[in-house]
């Protein structure tokens, strides 16, 4: 009989995170849920089960505690999904060092010390770590300085944990979704609510106008692609970056005025 698999989720209240926790409960994983507030975590335990921690995921110090009652209560751990990020708002003139260093924070150092705390467990279950970016980790959108740097630095993460830590058995990987249904994402499309007098549908089809799908991903699409980088599916893969946006990433930029003129001529 094979064993349950333990899957820690960083970022499980909301967004990806919970959608991860959702897809894995209904494979009967054993969870442990990572965030920094109680109520959206208990929320999500609620459908899913699984073990509570609340902290902060980019403290080193958190992990200590974390890892002791993993191992207390499940003896095991085959799985790192790490999704905890944040924002990051403002070009380099414009970012405070408190706004840089959040930045930083929330979207490199809580994957980093995670991917530390876990690895000593992980590498006894030949386990796996995804790493959730962005297509901000692969070009640079206006005024997001802290968070495109983060994200950008994050695939350096990916690589150098799977050069390392490949031998020991311990596979990593990582999604860089573009736009996706989130709170986050929501907040951000208010401004464009605000400018043109929009609603939220009609601003996610705005951000998506140039997208070739025209559409946002859905959290559990992502989710999806993360069950798979840590399946058995994708044995071979280590040190990839997955970019599931849409297409966003394949568009030719330079050329969208003309993509642009042909729709006027419709």
């Amino acid at each position: 009989m094979t064993e349950r698999r333990t899957v820690l989720i960083t970022g499980a209240g909301t967004g990806i995170g919970a959608a991860c926790a959702r897809m894995y409960a209904e494979e009967d994983a054993r969870l442990v849920l990572v965030g920094r507030r109680r109520e959206p975590l208990e929320q999500v335990a609620r459908d899913t089960g699984g073990l509570i921690l609340v902290g902060d995921a980019a403290c080193p110090d958190t992990w200590d505690g974390f890892i002791r009652q993993i191992r207390e209560h499940y003896g095991r751990l085959d799985v790192l999904l790490a999704c905890a990020g944040g924002h990051g708002l403002g070009s380099a003139t414009q970012t405070s060092p408190a706004t840089w260093a959040d930045a930083l924070r929330s979207n490199l150092d809580s994957a980093f010390y995670s991917a530390r705390a876990c690895l000593p467990l992980l590498q006894a279950s030949a386990g796996n770590i995804v790493l959730i970016g962005s297509i901000a980790s692969l070009a640079a959108g206006p005024e997001v300085c802290g968070y495109t740097t983060a994200k950008h630095a994050l695939l350096g993460l990916n690589r150098s944990l799977a050069r390392d830590y490949g031998p020991h058995g311990v596979r990593v990987n990582a999604v860089c979704p573009g736009w996706v249904h989130t709170p986050m994402a929501d907040a951000e499309m208010l401004p464009l609510m605000d400018a043109y007098g929009e609603t939220l549908p009609q601003a996610y089809a705005r951000v998506c106008t140039d997208v070739p799908l025209r559409r946002a991903a859905q959290p559990e699409e992502i989710a999806k692609v993360c069950r798979f980088l840590a399946s058995g599916d994708a044995s071979i893969m280590t040190g990839a970056t997955v970019v599931a946006d849409g297409g966003s990433s394949i568009v030719d930029v330079p050329t969208l005025a003309f993509a642009h003129l042909e729709t006027r001529h419709e």
